[in-house]
């Protein structure tokens, strides 16, 4: 399995626009379909990654010397708009010997395709251009890759469900939005909460499937809820990996028109640190996304590194406070004084602020003296598939909102 991806695509992006982007990887798909030979596959994976599953290879040296011959092949330039470019890949093997196929229940296809992955990550850490697996180089637990390995079934399948926790507005106590969680329904391990899986996901391919999907299954119940005449705008968690793809601001107008909700109904939270990875990049996907009139939110706001240059120039809406902050605001007078400058920052952008994992109604009173917007938390309720949670919710946080201040 030889996994490729283009090095400095982004770049290309930036430079010729989007839509030279998609033409540039669609003709590197043409020259890979090419180069394959017969019985070989060769397939995209998303973004600008490509795999070639090459079989009758006699071992690693034949490997290695087919792998090369790829790479050298897309060195010849392309031509993009009246453009000749060049450029190089970053390529990871990962070898799979006839004998073993049969008998070795690890090596299954999508755990082959996780080495290759490794390796690919490996090439590009090292600027060696091409590496061979090697299992030193893989940080994941046999029991993580397996996991990797049904996940792909579970999306097939349908096994992964959402539950929803609201976000409540801390001065009316009304509903102001509900974030989706993923969570997956193993037939045989129960409920698997999304730190299992999501961030072994997040590492592959598989991330920006289970984003779709996400995406997808959120909508649908969003749309459910606006046919009972319920309107709450429906948060989705986006990874880093969603905003240097740049099909990804198109894609989620798409799905909105599919389920026929407006923009304003859909909330795409990415944290802090996703952003400050590549900002350049994240503020043009950001922006994109912005125009389509998409509620942007920066989420576990505080625990990045963002400057305030930077963060005034991100189109963004909200700001989620991070739950480390929450925790002991009413124990930490340090917790508490970064809680009330968040506060004031985000009122001094035009931002609404929203306090994470609410846990009682100390802390609760305490955001509402700081000014605090909104918030959400086990205090108003576990996340849950039910919609009635959130009536109880809007309940007990009315009651809340009426009490006189604590003294």
């Amino acid at each position: 399995m030889l996994l490729l991806g283009i090095v400095r695509f982004r770049e290309v992006n930036d430079t010729l626009g989007h839509s030279h982007g998609d033409e540039l990887i669609a003709a590197v798909g043409r020259r890979l379909d090419q180069l394959a030979a017969d019985g070989d596959t060769v397939a995209r994976l998303g973004g600008d990654e490509f795999a070639v599953l090459m079989r009758g290879v006699a071992g690693e040296r034949d490997a290695r010397a087919a792998a090369e011959k790829v790479r050298e092949a897309l060195r010849t330039p392309f031509e993009v708009a009246s453009l000749s470019l060049a450029i190089e890949v970053s390529a990871g093997l990962a070898l799979l010997p006839a004998e073993r196929a049969a008998t070795d229940e690890d090596m299954d296809a999508e755990t082959v395709l996780r080495h290759a992955d490794v390796a690919m990550s490996e090439a590009k850490h090292g600027h060696s251009g091409l590496a061979v697996y090697a299992s030193e180089h893989d940080h994941h637990s046999t029991e993580q890759l397996q996991l990797l390995g049904e996940l792909r079934v579970a999306l097939d399948q349908r096994q992964l469900v959402l539950h929803y926790q609201p976000k409540f507005d801390l001065v009316t106590g009304e509903v102001r939005g509900v974030e989706a969680l993923v969570r997956w329904q193993h037939p045989e391990r129960g409920l698997v909460p999304p730190d299992s899986f999501v961030p072994t996901a997040d590492r592959t391919g598989l991330i920006n499937p289970l984003t779709d999907y996400v995406l997808d299954v959120a909508l649908d119940k969003a749309a459910r809820w606006l046919e009972a005449g319920l309107s709450v705008p429906m948060a989705v968690n986006i990874s880093a990996r969603s905003l240097p793809d740049s099909a990804f601001p198109d894609r989620v107008p798409a799905a909105l028109a599919a389920h026929r909700i407006p923009p304003a109904g859909l909330i795409l939270e990415i944290t802090e640190t996703s952003i400050m990875e590549d900002p350049e990049h994240a503020l043009a996907a950001l922006q994109r996304l912005h125009d389509a009139g998409v509620y942007l939110s920066i989420d576990d706001f505080g625990t990045g590194y963002s400057s305030l240059a930077y963060l005034k120039r991100l189109p963004v809406d909200e700001i989620k406070i991070d739950r480390s902050f929450i925790a002991a605001l009413t124990l930490d007078a340090r917790d508490r004084l970064i809680v009330a400058s968040t506060v004031s920052l985000g009122r001094a952008l035009g931002l609404d602020v929203v306090a994470e994992g609410v846990e009682d109604e100390e802390t609760l009173l305490l955001l509402q003296e700081l000014g605090c917007d909104l918030a959400q938390g086990f205090l108003f309720g576990r996340p849950a598939p039910d919609p009635s949670l959130l009536s109880r919710s809007d309940e007990h946080l009315r009651a809340l909102a009426e009490a006189p201040p604590s003294g």
